[in-house]
Formats: C-alpha cells, structure tokens, sequence
C-alpha cells in the first residue's frame, strides 16, 4: 500500500532534484510560492470564499516560518497572494486546509508527535479591526483523543466535527465534536474506532449530508485482508441516545482497491463519491460511487486508474458527468496528475489532463482541484515552481 508522505517532510527527502517542466494545455502557474511572506509547500485544497478569492495555507514561510493561511484574487489576467494569518510555535503548523464559516475560518495545526503527547490544535480564526487572530479550540494528545488530520465540518449551530488518525482510546483514531459555550470550545469524542470491522485511522475530514448524518472514510480495518484491513467508508448518524456509528463499505483491496485515503463528496442526487488510493485492477487505485438504497448503499466502480497510486484527497463533482480530481504520485514523470472522469451513458471514461514534473510546473498535488463558476480548475503543488517551494496552478476552461 502507498502512503502520503507530509509536504514538508517531502520537501526535505527531494531536495532540489527537479526534472525538466512540459506543462499541458491550458495549464498555468498563478504564483509560485518563495517560502518568505507568501509562505511555502501548500499542503492541501484551495476554497472559494463568496468573493471568488482563493483561500489556501503553506506548510511553511510567513512572517513566523510556521506558515500561513493566505488569499488569491485574480485582476484581469493577474493574480497576487495576501497572507492572511501566520501560524505561531503554539499552533503548529498547516498540514491541511481551511474551512469557512460565517467569517470565521476553521483549520488544524500538527505538531512533531513526542511521547503520545501533544499533536496538534484546532483553531478559530476571526478578523478583528482588520486583522486576523486565533482562538485554539483544542490541542489534542495522541495518547487521548489522538492527532487531528484533515479538514473540520460546521454544523448550522457552529459545531466543529473532525478526525484523528491514530492514538485515542484503541489507537485507532476517533471522530470527535468541538461545541462552543462561553467562549470556550468543549471536546466531545463520539466515536472511536478499534481497527477492526469498523476501520481505523481516517485520514480526512467528513461531510454531512441534508438529514445531518456524517460520512467519512478510514484508510485501516474493515473486511479481512490487506494486513490491517483496506479500510471502510462509514456513516454517523445522530440519535436519541448518541450518536450511532456504521461502516457502510468495507474494501477488499481487489478491483474495488483500498485504503481510502481520500474524502467523500455527495452529488446534488445524494450519490457519494471517493477515492481509494491502492490496488484495484491496474494498481492505481480507484474511483467509486455509492448510491443509496432502502437503507443500504451499492458501491459502483467507475474507474481504475493505473500507476503507482490513486487520489487522496477528495474529489470534486462539477456535474453529474463529470467529476475532477488529483493524484499525488503517479503520471507520467511519477509527480502526480490532474484528471477528468466522465459519463456517456452508463459508461465512464478517465483522462489525464496536466502530469506534473516537479519542474517549474510544480510537482505533487497535496490538495484536490478547486472549481469556479467559469469552469476553471485551481490547485496547489507542493514542490517545483521558480523557487522549489511549490505553487497554485489553474487549468483555464
């Protein structure tokens, strides 16, 4: 099985060894990161906020060199980056993205795991007389709660609900609730996963769906095989008397592959969709969909992708036939790739659109493709780029 490897533990084992750029069509470089203000390795997916800026982070740089959280805006065919908020010793750095919520934006910080303590933070950041500034929701301990990983999802009440991948209870990682109350945050775990039948050690964050149920994937557990288990796609759903957690797909890490190290993502019909980054028929990984019916889901696999790994990060739908998404690795120089998988009839197709080569194109796409209203594709590479310390690119309509 493959694994993703920290952008910046990354950037380290490569160095500057770059192979030679040759961008595809319509692919452009929007800005290409120096590692001083701007910030360095952007690890994960770009959002849109309601002003069609970009919001992103870089693993490292900024004014601290504990990276940043910045924006993008485009004036006619120009862009330029605003660091927003630069990460301190006492948040630990971006390993993930940015939620936006009400004004506020919402991420998770790493810290260098020691001794099954301290491991991260979850934290609030609020603009105030022009300035953003943080509020640590919660610092998590591996040896506890675990160590958080991925994005975090808002509820209408401003509830905070994420992942941690490994330690907690069982050592498996738990799904955990972060409520607000008198200006504090409060820690529920609601969840915690055995590595067993269940799965364990999710990597990314979840998603809810209209009833309020959470979804999400653990990359560890679920049927037999696979060493530890190829992992499962599960569902928590709120009740009376707690939540009630389900494994609604376990893989087998044959063609429909394993570890699903990627999120999901619903289609305006209510179909999921995903990623599973090993195995399947040309050990690539796959793309599948899970449709629900009278209480169970069908899983259907839509494409099987060859190389030397599949996406892991989540995918996104842009109609229901057409669905983007990213690889890590893979391509034709090993450094990752853009794809499209589409729908003619009941047949879907995959294409590769942009193979990166860790040249001045950049190399190794750590977050998934963000789409505008245009049809326009953005996303970020973690090294290559002018000064090596990755870049924002944008594949034009």
């Amino acid at each position: 099985m493959t694994s993703r490897i920290h952008p910046m533990a990354l950037t380290c084992m490569l160095g500057m060894s770059l192979a030679t750029s040759a961008s595809a069509h319509g692919f452009q470089v929007i800005h290409d990161f120096t590692n001083g203000t701007d910030g360095g390795v952007p690890p994960y997916t770009l959002v849109l906020n309601k002003k069609g800026q970009l919001v992103g982070t870089a693993d490292e740089g900024g004014a601290n060199q504990a990276g940043v959280i910045f924006s993008m805006k485009q004036k006619k065919s120009r862009w330029s980056l605003k660091p927003l908020y630069n990460f301190g010793d006492t948040d630990g750095q971006p390993g993930w993205g940015v939620t936006l919520n009400k004004g506020s934006m919402y991420s998770i910080a790493s810290y260098a795991e020691v001794m099954h303590g301290p491991c991260g933070t979850a934290l609030q950041i609020n603009k105030s007389q022009k300035q953003w500034q943080s509020v640590a929701m919660h610092t998590f301990v591996q040896g506890e709660d675990g160590c958080p990983t991925g994005n975090m999802v808002l509820d209408k009440n401003g509830n905070a609900y994420g992942v941690t991948q490994n330690g907690g209870a069982d050592g498996w990682g738990s799904i955990y609730e972060l409520s607000p109350s008198g200006g504090s945050w409060t820690e529920t775990i609601l969840y915690t996963f055995t590595g067993g039948s269940d799965g364990g050690a999710p990597y990314s964050g979840m998603i809810f769906d209209k009833a309020g149920n959470l979804y999400g994937t653990a990359t560890a557990g679920g049927a037999a095989g696979c060493g530890q288990g190829c992992g499962t796609v599960f569902e928590l759903s709120p009740s009376k008397s707690g939540w009630v957690y389900s494994a609604i797909y376990s893989f087998t890490g044959g063609n429909d592959g394993g570890q699903p190290t990627a999120g999901l993502v619903f289609d305006k019909s209510g179909n999921l969709y995903g990623a599973a980054e090993s195995f399947g028929a040309n050990n690539g990984g796959t793309i599948f969909e899970l449709t629900p019916s009278s209480g169970s889901w069908t899983f259907n696999l839509l494409a099987s992708p060859s190389g030397s790994g599949g996406p892991v990060v989540a995918l996104t739908v842009a109609s229901p036939t057409a669905i983007y998404g990213t690889n890590f690795f893979d391509g034709a120089d090993s450094y990752g790739s853009v794809f499209r998988v589409t729908k003619s009839g009941s047949k879907w197709t995959y294409k590769d659109l942009h193979d990166f080569t860790g040249g001045s194109d950049g190399g190794y796409p750590g977050g998934g493709v963000t789409l505008d209203a245009k049809g326009n594709l953005y996303g970020t590479a973690v090294l290559g780029g002018a000064d090596n310390f990755g870049v924002v690119w944008e594949i034009g309509k």
